[in-house]
């Protein structure tokens, strides 16, 4: 017998229903005691119960027993942390109240909170540059960011379509160009043309759908010719499991819901490269090594770092990790994430954090324990990758990949075998970028923060120009 609490869902769907509590017992046949007692979590469900719930109402049981708690915990855990709240903090106990008793109120809560993150980072950005209406406006970017930490970075249907793909019949890494090259010319009729860096422009791959043609340039090594083929086979043969995700996004802007569908392709690439199962292995086994595992599986180091971030089935979780993408003037170009990690978006990120000191050692991994102003901490490793180079124009295209995990983890990672992990100096001050950053005497500080007074004192001089 499978048993679950399902309380704050329970009394949303009643109130969905507009039914009182004597109304809703009625419908499914119990008493409105009981019914009481599952809306306060004093009762668990049984399997049959859940049945009864999901056919009186025509739902699916599964929308009932999704546990959204951790996720909805560390997202108003890091909402409250931020300086605009003044006061005592919530501790775990009373955000665990709000969550079971008030859940609408909480959703209504962190879409304002995400409101308010979304215009500040913009003011910060534009300068004021955009009407108020627009100001509030979230980008594609972050849209697609929210819509991937929602699913904890991890989408099963993707996941099984990549499966069944290769369907068990893997070979080598360097067979996979000619199974996928195959693969779409046989079942689906889609020619595969490696072209001339001149002839493609400035693009590394393009799908001439009507004259059913793939061209790849020859700027992409392997790896990325076997994901950018990945690509197209998750577009040409399982669109519609990729339909299916962006009509149930909400998204309303064309842009972002582009975004979407390419994003959500590139997930069965990295899935159909690195098999869930075989890939988890391989990480737990090497301790997350990723030049181990990319050399395993035939991919690059960037892809490897990406793909440890989805993670997530249940049953077999690995290491919950967050991961961000950044240019040598800070901007973040890409960001993925499956913890409580708040990445910032428009760059401007902390220089305490080692993922710019990382430009001046290229392909090397740099490890390093963080902390944040509210007290959370993180091991993470940055190292630099290089974008691809097939003329004079694009040498010297660095990046630099910042991978990170909370640090209860870092026993289960290698990079950070080597520490002491009581060491009192361990960790290093960090904050997502100097606009928000609370703390005080930081050497690095490059701005005043704008929801805290920093003190300041004729006669001292501080660490800092703008406190003493």
């Amino acid at each position: 017998m499978v048993k679950t609490l399902i309380g704050p869902r329970l009394r949303q769907l009643r109130r969905e229903r507009k039914q009182t509590q004597a109304e809703m017992a009625k419908q499914l046949g119990v008493s409105a005691s009981y019914v009481n007692l599952l809306e306060n979590n004093q009762r668990s469900l049984s399997v049959q119960m859940l049945m009864n719930i999901a056919d009186t109402y025509a739902i699916d049981w599964r929308d009932l027993t999704q546990d959204e708690s951790t996720r909805h915990i560390a997202d108003l855990r890091n909402a409250v942390q931020d300086p605009v709240f003044n006061g005592e903090k919530p501790d775990l106990q009373e955000i665990r109240g709000a969550i079971d008793h008030a859940p609408r109120l909480v959703d209504n809560f962190l879409q304002l909170y995400d409101a308010h993150r979304s215009a500040l980072e913009k003011l910060m950005t534009l300068g004021g540059a955009e009407s108020a209406s627009e100001l509030l406006k979230s980008s594609p970017e972050a849209l697609i960011h929210d819509f991937f930490r929602d699913h904890r970075n991890h989408f099963p249907d993707l996941e099984s379509a990549a499966e069944n793909a290769w369907n068990g019949r893997f070979t080598t890494p360097e067979n996979r160009y000619a199974e996928l090259r195959d693969k779409l010319k046989d079942k689906h009729g889609i020619q595969v043309e490696v072209r001339r860096i001149g002839d493609m422009g400035d693009a590394l791959r393009y799908y001439d759908e009507a004259a059913r043609v793939v061209y790849l340039s020859q700027a992409l090594n392997n790896s990325n010719q076997v994901f950018q083929l990945a690509h197209v086979l998750c577009v040409v043969e399982f669109g519609d499991i990729i339909t299916d995700y962006t009509e149930k996004s909400g998204f309303d802007s064309p842009q972002a819901l582009t975004r979407l569908r390419v994003e959500l392709a590139n997930y069965f690439a990295a899935a159909y490269l690195m098999p869930y199962d075989g890939f988890l292995a391989e990480a737990e086994t090497t301790g997350y090594d990723m030049d181990r595992i990319a050399a395993a599986f035939g991919t690059s180091f960037e892809q490897v770092c990406q793909r440890v971030t989805t993670l997530q089935r249940e049953g077999a979780r690995g290491v919950p990790f967050f991961f961000m993408r950044i240019d040598k003037a800070g901007n973040v170009t890409k960001r993925f994430n499956s913890t409580s990690f708040h990445l910032a978006e428009h760059g401007g990120s902390c220089p305490v954090w080692n993922i710019h000191t990382a430009f001046y050692t290229p392909g090397v991994i740099m490890p390093q324990f963080v902390e944040m102003p509210d007290g959370d901490r993180y091991f993470t490793i940055s190292r630099t990758v290089h974008r691809p180079v097939f003329s004079e124009e694009t040498q010297d295209r660095r990046l630099t990949l910042a991978l990170g995990c909370e640090a209860g983890y870092a026993h289960r990672i290698r990079y950070a075998s080597r520490y002491n992990f009581d060491d009192p100096q361990l960790y290093a001050p960090i904050g997502i970028n100097c606009h928000l950053c609370p703390r005080q005497a930081c050497t690095q500080r490059a701005h005043q923060p704008l929801f805290t007074e920093l003190p300041m004192d004729e006669n001292r001089r501080g660490s800092t120009r703008y406190e003493s």
